[in-house]
């Protein structure tokens, strides 16, 4: 086993509905070309760790699916496995998935928008939480992916914000006051490194 490993998170870039600011949830837009090149220059980023990655896990959502393919294109790496799993969608926005925020805080109020969007455990009507979010994504990560970096290997993650907040949450053992504060900028990697034990060792923000 190599002395160390790495995890990579990359949040898609800039979706057609974050640049109309809707709510996007499960909602399948695609990547603007400002969340194109989000996407191309996460990947000149990573490039320059020289990571060789065994493999990349992603969402059943398009705009985290071409996100990552792009990122692999620019590191050369489109031949390894690439796994795709709703779990590791966006947050179910429910009833507002679609809708104009500005138009959402007309018809509910600032306020419950607010809580909507940022508590951690109140989900808006018909959606998920990110407690509920994080539900899904943990088990998935913890049965599916963290074995994996156990036995050295490095792995790539495209998904989303909240679904990237979730794992976030666990590695970096945050509370649910400090994680539903947290932002995740589009197309900027995260890095944890890995020992051989389930905590990572380091963590790198890739922003610019």
């Amino acid at each position: 086993m190599k002395d160390q490993n790495f995890l990579v998170l990359v949040r898609h870039g800039q979706s057609e509905w974050n640049a109309k600011n809707l709510f996007t949830g499960w909602k399948d837009p695609g990547l603007t070309p400002v969340g194109e090149k989000e996407a191309s220059n996460a990947g000149i980023l990573i490039k320059e760790r020289n990571i060789e990655f065994s493999m990349m896990f992603t969402s059943a959502l398009k705009r985290a699916q071409i996100t990552g393919q792009m990122i692999l294109e620019e590191i050369t790496q489109t031949d390894i496995e690439v796994i795709k799993n709703q779990a590791l969608n966006e947050r179910d926005y429910g009833d507002l998935a679609g809708l104009n925020k500005d138009d959402a805080r007309k018809e509910w109020g600032e306020e419950q928008v607010h809580i909507w969007r940022r508590s951690y455990d109140i989900p808006p009507p018909g959606g998920e939480s990110l407690k509920n979010t994080a539900e899904r994504v943990l088990p998935y990560f913890n049965s599916l992916i963290l074995p994996k970096l156990l036995e050295g290997e490095n792995i790539l993650i495209a998904a989303h914000g909240n679904s990237l907040r979730s794992l976030v949450m666990q590695l970096d053992n945050l509370s649910k006051e400090e994680i539903i504060a947290l932002e995740i900028p589009t197309g900027a990697p995260i890095i944890y490194s890995f020992d051989g034990s389930k905590e990572p060792i380091a963590k790198e923000n890739l922003f610019e």
